[in-house]
C-alpha cells in the first residue's frame, strides 16, 4: 500500500482506509484523478503568485507584513515567496512574526528555505532554527542539510551530537558528520 501513500504524500493528508484496501491499479487511478482535480482547481495560481510578488515590491513592508499575516494563508504566502526569489523573500522573512514564518516555511522546499535562512539577519534566523528544532525537528534537519556552514553552526549549538563516536545509520548521518566537523 506504500504506492498510494507515497504518490499522495504531497497532500499531507492521510489516505483513507477504503482507498488503502483497493488494489494497486485502482489506487493509481484514484491518485491520477486527484492530481487532475488539483491541477484543474489550481490552474492560474502560478500566474497569481507571480502577479502578487510583482505588486508587493512597490508596497512598503510595514503595510504588507500585517496584511499578509492577517489575511493571507501561509501556503499562499509561500507560493508568492517562491515567485519573488530568495532575496526579496528574505527581506520579508526578516520581518515576519516567527510563528507565521514557521507556517510559511512548511510550504517552501528545504534548499530554498536554507538559502533564505543563510541571507536572513542572524538573530531572526537563529530564532527560527531554535523553534524548528524544538517543534519540527525532522523538517529542520531537512533544511539543515542545505545550510551553509555559518548557519549550520547555529544548528550545531542547539543539537547534541557526541563527537568522536560512530554515528548510527540515519538519513541524516552526513548532516550529523558535518555538524561534528564544525
Amino acid at each position: 500500500m506504500a504506492t498510494i501513500t507515497d504518490s499522495l504524500a504531497w497532500a499531507e493528508v492521510p489516505v483513507p482506509l477504503t482507498i488503502q484496501q483497493m488494489n494497486e491499479h485502482q489506487q493509481e487511478a484514484i491518485a491520477s484523478w486527484m492530481r487532475e482535480v488539483v491541477d484543474t482547481k489550481t490552474e492560474g495560481f502560478e500566474e497569481l503568485y507571480h502577479a502578487i510578488s510583482m505588486i508587493v515590491k512597490y508596497i512598503p513592508h510595514f503595510v504588507v507584513i500585517p496584511l499578509m499575516v492577517e489575511h493571507i494563508k501561509p501556503q499562499i504566502a509561500a507560493g508568492v515567496c517562491l515567485k519573488m526569489g530568495v532575496d526579496q523573500a528574505t527581506s520579508y522573512a526578516n520581518d515576519l512574526p516567527p510563528e507565521y514564518l514557521t507556517e510559511v516555511s512548511r510550504h517552501i522546499d528545504a534548499p530554498m528555505m536554507a538559502e533564505i535562512l543563510g541571507k536572513m539577519k542572524k538573530h531572526h534566523a537563529e530564532k527560527f532554527i531554535i523553534t524548528e528544532l524544538r517543534h519540527h525537528l525532522t523538517r529542520m534537519l531537512q533544511i539543515a542539510e542545505h545550510l551553509n556552514d555559518r548557519m549550520l553552526e547555529i544548528v550545531a549549538k542547539h543539537v547534541a551530537i557526541p563527537s568522536g563516536e560512530k554515528l548510527p545509520a540515519s538519513p541524516y548521518t552526513s548532516l550529523f558528520r558535518r555538524i561534528q566537523d564544525l
